[in-house]
């Protein structure tokens, strides 16, 4: 059995060495298992691990449920 891609979420370039690939985190999916995201090592701490679009909404729902009274 063949060795996966894998692909920096970083910098969008495939990962050569094993030793220099690290699992950032798991996204799921609708329909499966989902997904490991990877990184370089050089590159872990640069991931943006929350998705733009859901920070957005979530801090809406928060600021709406602060001014409640």
């Amino acid at each position: 059995m063949s060795e996966p891609v894998r692909v920096c979420r970083h910098c969008d370039e495939v990962i050569t060495d094993p030793a220099d690939a690290v699992a950032v985190h798991h996204e799921l999916s609708n329909s499966g298992p989902g997904w490991t995201v990877w990184a370089h090592r050089d590159h872990a701490e640069l991931v943006d691990v929350i998705d733009s679009d859901l920070l957005r909404i979530m801090l809406r729902i928060w600021s709406a449920r602060a001014e409640r009274p």
